[in-house]
């Protein structure tokens, strides 16, 4: 019997634009062949509460499907090797669930608005203590 489900992915902000397209495209075919898309979210480029493999920012994907236990284990097994994905999470929806709502905090930012990384590195030199 399919379920609803919600995939949760968290896309490496930093991979090349084909990587990430790859790693989404891969996802919609698996659920495409054993089961049924409903909706997808993209929330866009966030920062993420905390540092996951040195990526203090990622690209979020909210994919909502239905599927049964066989589809979940591919799509399980796929995602831990798939390159350009930090984190997954599938998560079971009870019947008449509502609809996800919007991401809180600010708006996505989008890839071009995010600062480049030697600024960060000159604002952590200006910051230290002198010797």
């Amino acid at each position: 019997m399919a379920r609803a489900h919600d995939l949760m992915v968290l896309l490496d902000a930093d991979a090349p634009e084909e990587r990430r397209t790859s790693a989404v495209v891969e996802v919609e075919k698996l659920i495409g062949s054993q089961g049924e898309m409903l909706d997808v979210h993209e929330w866009g480029v966030r920062k993420l509460a905390y540092e996951i493999d040195h990526h203090a920012e990622a690209e979020y994907r909210l994919f909502q499907f239905e599927g049964d236990n066989d589809l979940l284990e591919r799509l399980r097994h796929s995602l831990r090797i798939m390159d350009g994905v930090l984190r997954f999470r599938i998560i079971r929806l009870k019947p008449g669930s509502p609809p996800p709502p919007p991401p809180r905090d600010q708006a996505p930012r989008q890839r071009e608005e995010r600062e480049p990384d030697g600024r960060v590195a000159a604002r952590a030199a200006a910051d230290a203590p002198t010797p």
